[in-house]
């Protein structure tokens, strides 16, 4: 005999930190399963970083072209996954009205982002392992503190999500994903990543420094090429982007 109510159903929602787990693991899957996200995020950083390392078409100053490059492309890859491709994805699933379901399910919309935020940091994660071993195949000779590094990666997440989102939930998926894209190839042709900001005008080099992408790559280079110690200034313009951009995509994301 079993006991009174040993088989009786409970109904419920699991715990938050299981759904938040369970919908991160889906949603990371759902990235890597995407073959134009892939290319995005993947494929071109790591191209790049192998062209322009082996063939002598960019002056990147005195040095191994790949210790100047190497930081770009991981501000690069941030970008491409942060931004591009999570306002494109974010953007389409709201289109087609899956956002609206998720936001009716017992995980709480602000779970949801959070999960979002969590498959980009383990996208990101795969993408520095792999940028960093095609990297030392190419000569790489990093300096400096692995921890300026961390917080430089993290306030360029934090940055490059709250402007994806923003982008994602105030226009039409079309739009969004040829604004993405559009962002994509100016910040990789005039943020610093392949193209030293010192070819451009002076003019052009203030405003363009301000840019999260320029800070990011420029912190990231501070740090991994001359060495120099915690990049404050290039922190401080991260986290001014980082506060803006999440704060109005909290105030202006529509979920449909």
């Amino acid at each position: 005999m079993t006991a009174t109510g040993t088989y009786t159903p409970r109904p419920g929602a699991a715990p938050l930190p299981r759904m938040i787990a369970a919908q991160t693991a889906l949603e990371t899957r759902m990235l890597l399963r995407n073959g134009e996200q892939l290319l995005l995020t993947v494929v071109i950083p790591t191209l790049l970083l192998v062209l322009f390392s082996t063939v002598d078409v960019v002056d990147t100053g005195p040095g191994e072209a790949v210790d100047f490059l190497t930081p770009g492309v991981l501000a690069l890859a941030v970008m491409s996954t942060a931004f591009t491709g999570q306002a494109i994805a974010t953007g389409f699933e709201r289109r087609y009205g899956v956002l609206k379901r998720l936001a009716s399910s017992p995980l709480p919309r602000w779970g949801l982002m959070t999960a979002k935020t969590a498959s980009v940091l383990v996208t990101e994660v795969l993408q520095v392992i792999l940028l960093t071993v095609v990297a030392y195949a190419l000569g790489w000779s990093p300096h400096g503190d692995p921890l300026s590094v961390l917080l430089l990666l993290v306030l360029g997440t934090a940055a490059f999500s709250g402007l994806g989102l923003l982008m994602a939930g105030t226009l039409k998926a079309e739009a969004t994903l040829a604004a993405a894209n559009l962002v994509f190839l100016l910040l990789l042709v005039g943020g610093g990543v392949i193209v030293p900001l010192d070819k451009f005008p002076q003019g052009a080099q203030d405003v363009l420094g301000l840019l999260p992408v320029s800070a990011l790559s420029d912190g990231l280079r501070d740090v991994l090429q001359h060495g120099a110690g915690t990049p404050w200034g290039d922190l401080a313009i991260l986290a001014v982007w980082a506060v803006a951009g999440l704060a109005a995509a909290a105030a202006f994301f529509r979920w449909e």
